[in-house]
């Protein structure tokens, strides 16, 4: 028996920021992946985040310019 795997590719999305770094909640809520901070701190804290590939449970993970996070099969760069 053959099993046919159809793998989705992940979205790429860019996102600004104007300050040296951002806290991961803070980004998440900015790129829209979350509608709160609420949320964003039970999908961390559930660890579904995962930032430059590692899973992150840390909310207030500074993210830089360059750094990666992913959630909900989406990539959020930070520019």
């Amino acid at each position: 028996m053959k099993i046919k795997v159809t793998v989705k590719e992940k979205k790429t999305l860019l996102k600004k920021i104007d300050t040296p770094f951002i806290r991961l909640d803070s980004f998440l809520k900015l790129c829209d992946a979350v509608a709160t901070g609420g949320h964003a701190k039970a999908v961390i804290q559930n660890g579904e985040v995962r930032v430059n590939g590692e899973v992150c449970v840390q909310r207030g993970k500074k993210l830089r310019p360059g750094d990666k996070a992913e959630f909900e099969n989406t990539i959020y760069k930070v520019e």
